[in-house]
Parts: structure tokens; sequence; C-alpha cells
């Protein structure tokens, strides 16, 4: 038994806004990459207190002796240090000096001079995106109102479909275009950003689960759609099929109106049975309205 039409345009509207909360919480924050560079230690500043691990300390006072810096081959410490990192669309964030906190800054300064064009088209995807998965959310939520009838209610889940698709169609380019701008930015970014290591990290899989997310919603509202109009067209085809058994329908003058009453009815075409007038007998009144005689006067 296949989802009626209440349950299947709630399940579209619910998609919609699972999509729309996971695109803004993608876009908003800085996690969709992260990984690690690898960096000099500094020079340790200030008194000694307690072992500092991310600086190189020097054994004396004396900073105009050239051979106070306590090597590392001496310590047996590490002379480099792994610094974590974190990327999004608007900001790069690294770990502090002294590897408490972080330190941001725009992505776009990051990313090189000549393919900065990728990024901006990435954040205005991205915008497209939100934008129209807001707008097939509102008209999803008008539909589900009830507020005009049901042929209104078929051309805004029709648009809604169209601004749900359309926005998933902007969501997969934007993602593909950050996933661009940010190997372009470690192959040719500067030196003082570029990673050692790096992966995708959980907010690039919020955009792409988004992305899922809208894609269904736009399937499950154009298969509302798709059968909301089969059903009509079954019900005319049904209508028609009885009169023409019944009564000759292309001798008899009956009026256009008499499709669009039944065809917004909720009632089952097989209950629909319309007697007309046979050798001049008048039969009884059907609940689905009679066509008129020539005179506008009612068979029945």
């Amino acid at each position: 038994m296949g989802i009626e039409r209440g349950p299947r345009a709630t399940l579209a509207f619910t998609l919609n806004c699972a999509a729309f909360a996971l695109a803004v919480s993608a876009v908003t924050t800085s996690y969709w990459c992260e990984g690690t560079r690898k960096v000099a230690k500094p020079f340790c500043t200030g008194p000694v207190k307690v072992k500092q691990t991310y600086c190189i300390r020097f054994n004396s006072s004396d900073i105009n002796n050239t051979r106070l810096v306590q090597y590392i081959y001496e310590t047996g410490e590490e002379k480099f240090l792994m610094r974590k990192f974190h990327t999004g669309i608007w900001f790069s964030c690294e770990q502090a000096v002294d590897l408490i906190g972080f330190t941001c800054r725009e992505f776009l300064e990051i990313t090189p001079d000549h393919e900065r064009g990728v990024l901006w088209l990435c954040i205005v995807g991205e915008c497209l995106y939100i934008s129209l998965l807001f707008t097939g959310g509102m008209l999803m939520a008008v539909e589900m109102c009830h507020c005009c009838n049901m042929m209104n209610r078929l051309k805004l889940n029709a648009f809604a479909a169209l601004f749900t698709a359309l926005s998933g169609l902007f969501g997969m380019v934007a993602n593909m275009m950050f996933t661009t701008a940010f190997q372009l930015a470690v192959i040719m970014g500067p030196e003082d950003w570029k990673p050692k290591t790096w992966d995708y990290s959980w907010s690039y899989l919020l955009a792409w689960a988004s992305f899922a997310t809208c894609m269904a919603s736009a399937v499950t509202a154009l298969n509302h759609y798709t059968k909301t109009i089969i059903q009509f067209k079954f019900k005319r085809r049904n209508i028609e099929k009885n009169l023409r058994i019944k009564q000759k329908l292309l001798e008899l003058d009956i009026p256009e109106g008499l499709w669009d009453v039944y065809l917004t009815s909720d009632s089952d075409p097989a209950d629909l049975h319309i007697d007309l007038p046979v050798n001049g007998i008048k039969p009884l009144c059907s609940p689905v309205p009679t066509a008129l005689d020539s005179q506008g006067e009612e068979y029945c």
C-alpha cells in the first residue's frame, strides 16, 4: 500500500527542513577540512617555570652568545611541531604557538589570487542553495495548510518540487567548488599555511548529507505531484467511460464544469454512477451534479 497524499506531503516537508538545518550547520562552521601543519619550534621566551615542549629553550641568558641554543639532538626532542588546523568556507583556523586556542584568518586570503573565482562560486552556490531550499520549504508549508483548493495546492506542490530540486543542483556545485578551491590552496597557497596532512571533516559530511536529503525531498514532492495527477486522470477517464456507455456522450450538451466539480472531490472513481434519461423516463438524482438540458432544466 503506497503512502497517501497527506503523509507524502509531510514527509517531503520534513526532509526539506532536515536538509535546511544540515546546510546551515555546514555553512556556519569551519570544519570542512582539518589536518596538521609541520612547523619549526620557535625559541622560548620568558622565565622558565615548567618545561615547554613547543619551543626551543636557551641554556643561558646571554642572548649575544651564538652557542646558547640547547639543540634538539642533545635533549632527544623533536625539532618540529605539529599544529592542528581546520578550514571552512569563511575561515581557516590554526593552533596558536603555545598549542592553546586557535587563531583564525579568512580563507579567501589563503586562496591564490587567480583562483579566488572558484571560491566565490562556492559561496554564491551555497547562498543560492539555502535560499531556494527555504523557498521550497515555505511552499510545502503553505500547501499543507489547506488554505486553498486542490488545484492550487497541486500547483504549489509542483513549484516546491522544482525549487527543491534546483537548490540541490546548486548545493552539489557549491560542494564541488569548495573541494577544488581547497585543493588549489594546498598546492599553490602560502607557505605559512600549507598542511602536511589533511582530510575532509564533519562539516563537509553535513553538506553532502544536506544535498542527499534535499534531493530525497524533491523526489518525494515530485512523486506526490505525479501521483495526484494520475489519480485525477483516472477519475476523468472513468467518468467519461460511464457517460459514454449510458447515454451516447457525444450527443449530449454536458457542461464542462461537471469535470472540475468531480475532479476536485475526494470520492472514489468506482463509486460514480450517473443515471441519465433513457426513453423519456426521468431517473433519480445522483449525488454528483447532473447535466442540464437545452431549456436549462435538470434531467432529475
